[in-house]
Order: C-alpha cells, then sequence, then structure tokens
C-alpha cells in the first residue's frame, strides 16, 4: 500500500494517490457481487438517501423519515420542498458526496473533518431512519469510523485517509454503475428520472435524464481525480 506520510516531492505523492485509487478500483470490481462489498455498497445508498433529505430540508421541506433496504434500494419519505431539486439530489448527491471524500483524503486534516461529517450525518439519520436495517447500518459505520479514527490518533496504524478514500471510490463506482442499471439498461418507471421527466418541460424521458445524470456523475469521478492530482502538486 503506498505511503502517503513519506513526503519525498510531489510526484510520489501524485503517483501514490493514483495507484491507490487503482488497487481500491481493482479490489471493488473483483468483490463487487460478494458479501463483502455489501457494507460500502449500502452506505453508497445511505448517502443517496441523505441526499434526498438534504435538498429537501434545503428547499424548506419536511423530512418524514428514511430507510435502506437489504436489495440496495431505500426510500426517502419528504413532504413539501422543491420536488425537481429532491428528485435529482439522491443520484448526483451520492456522485458528489463521493468527490468530496476523494478530495478530503488528500490532507489529513481534511480527512478529520470529512470523517466528523460522515460521523454526524450518521448519527442525524439514525433518529430518522424508518427500519432496523438503516439503524443497524448507522450504529456499524459509527463505531468502524470510531474505532479507525482512534487507532489513527493513539497508535501507528494509520489508516483513516484510506478508509475515507476508499468510501470515496466506492461511493463514486457505485454512483455511476447505479444510474446505468436504474435508469439506462433498464426502464424502472418509478424511477428518481422517470419522475423527474414527468414534472420537467424539457421533452427528454426517463433514459435520457439516466444518460445525463450519469455523464454528471461521471464528471464528478473524473473531477475528483484531477482536483486531487492538483491538490498534491
Amino acid at each position: 500500500m503506498p505511503n502517503w506520510e513519506l513526503k519525498n516531492c510531489c510526484d510520489h505523492d501524485q503517483v501514490a494517490f493514483i495507484v491507490t485509487i487503482g488497487v481500491f478500483t481493482f479490489v471493488i470490481l473483483a468483490l463487487w457481487r460478494t458479501v463483502l462489498l455489501t457494507p460500502f455498497k449500502l452506505i453508497t445508498v445511505f448517502l443517496h438517501e441523505t441526499s434526498h433529505a438534504l435538498a429537501c430540508k434545503l428547499t424548506c421541506g419536511d423530512v418524514e423519515g428514511i430507510q435502506v433496504h437489504a436489495n440496495e434500494g431505500g426510500v426517502t419519505q419528504t413532504r413539501g420542498g422543491i420536488y425537481w431539486i429532491i428528485l435529482p439530489a439522491g443520484y448526483l448527491g451520492s456522485s458528489f458526496w463521493g468527490m468530496v471524500f476523494i478530495l478530503a483524503s488528500t490532507n489529513l486534516i481534511t480527512t478529520r473533518i470529512a470523517a466528523g461529517c460522515f460521523l454526524l450525518a450518521l448519527v442525524v439519520v439514525l433518529f430518522v431512519a424508518k427500519n432496523w436495517l438503516l439503524r443497524g447500518l448507522c450504529i456499524g459505520f459509527i463505531i468502524f469510523i470510531a474505532i479507525i479514527w482512534l487507532l489513527q490518533e493513539t497508535t501507528k496504524v494509520h489508516i483513516l485517509r484510506y478508509v475515507i478514500l476508499f468510501i470515496g471510490v466506492m461511493n463514486s463506482l457505485f454512483s455511476v454503475y447505479d444510474i446505468y442499471d436504474d435508469l439506462i439498461s433498464r426502464r424502472v418507471h418509478s424511477s428518481d428520472a422517470e419522475k423527474f421527466a414527468e414534472i420537467c418541460p424539457c421533452p427528454c424521458n426517463g433514459v435520457a435524464w439516466g444518460v445525463i445524470w450519469g455523464l454528471i456523475s461521471f464528471t464528478f469521478l473524473c473531477g475528483s481525480i484531477y482536483l486531487g492530482l492538483v491538490i498534491l502538486s
């Protein structure tokens, strides 16, 4: 595993960043259909639904509950707010958070900030969760991140940055895949894109909006890698 603690030259940091992302991408793709990645897939669904909830609150709506299901689906119950902002916030929001996590991992201070914000989000959602799977997911990741953070501060096991980066890469890849699977390769009439197409005056159908959202999500992924290299230069 590349060691980001060595600061011999800027090129080393950039190479380590790219190599680590490459290793994580390979591991994620190799283990994609195994149960080992299930918790991280579900945390991506968590961020998807949390993005819906955040968009609802920012547009003066109320969040009545959030659910995450074992089949990697989720539901956010909202009342009020601006619907055409809330709908795309799930897919695009989870892609955005993936980018934020990737960029945060380039510096230990920003890594701590990202981990702290992630813990806060888990605690908040724990109290609005409407099913036990989501509650268990929140509790499990609160304990997991807290242990990793404790090891970071009290031992020589400095892996908090790698954990945040892994969650960021996982979230970015899963978001792009989820958009393709749900909105492009098969037309789910209850999907966010289909609902968005119904209320948007643009003549695009759900599949077209899926393509647009997919391109935006892929841009977030590529942008996070480019900006990470710029930060480390």
